[in-house]
């Protein structure tokens, strides 16, 4: 037990802030352009919220969105970041699921440890029961898990799973999709050690556009 607990505070707590917005990667395009034009990510939020380019009903939720997005983009390499402004949407929404991943440690441990092993086990399916149980086991290395509300939990396994269904990995009845990735989604994945392509429910490299292996 005492072994446990040494373990558990040596890990960094989760970040836990992906409440609301899904996968935002239908703003993913406008933020792109301007940190092109700008090439400084402050200043690219200042101008998001001076022209309420996320179309926002309120300073603040702009403030928020635009906080959150650029949180995520700026895991993105210069090379990701250009290519979201002429990605086809599937890359779009593949760049931005690996941009989530990368931000926040529970979804990309989420991603690889339950989303892929339910493919690679044969699942068809992703329930919230599955999150539930991902919550708990975590909870045990994790003790911040246990300070969280029960609400707030709620809205971040709701909000995990619209990223899921916006990136088309799961459908409205929550039955498992693999997506078809590209060739340049998946060197963009390879270039990390090791691969992110961990963080999709794809078994093989059979999963690639065009027939690529």
């Amino acid at each position: 037990m005492a072994e446990a607990q040494v373990s558990s505070q040596s890990l960094t707590p989760y970040k836990l802030s992906f409440v609301v917005g899904g996968l935002l990667a239908d703003r993913a395009e406008i933020v792109a352009n301007v940190y092109l034009n700008l090439h400084d990510w402050k200043a690219t939020q200042a101008e998001l919220i001076a022209g309420n380019l996320l179309r926002c009903r309120t300073q603040s939720s702009s403030g928020r969105t635009g906080r959150e997005l650029i949180q995520r983009m700026q895991t993105l390499d210069g090379d990701e970041i250009a290519y979201l402004v002429t990605a086809p949407s599937p890359d779009r929404l593949h760049l931005m699921w690996a941009a989530m991943c990368r931000r926040y440690e529970f979804v990309a441990e989420f991603a690889s440890e339950v989303l892929r092993d339910q493919v690679v086990l044969g699942a068809t399916t992703l329930t919230t029961e599955d999150f539930e149980r991902f919550w708990s086991a975590k909870a045990l290395w994790h003790p911040e898990l246990d300070e969280v509300k029960s609400s707030t939990a709620r809205k971040l396994c709701t909000n995990l799973f619209l990223a899921m269904r916006e990136a088309g990995f799961i459908t409205a009845g929550n039955v498992i999709v693999p997506p078809l990735l590209s060739s340049t989604v998946v060197k963009f994945l390879d270039k990390r050690t090791p691969s992110e392509i961990r963080w999709f429910p794809v078994t093989n490299r059979t999963h690639l556009s065009g027939g690529q292996s």
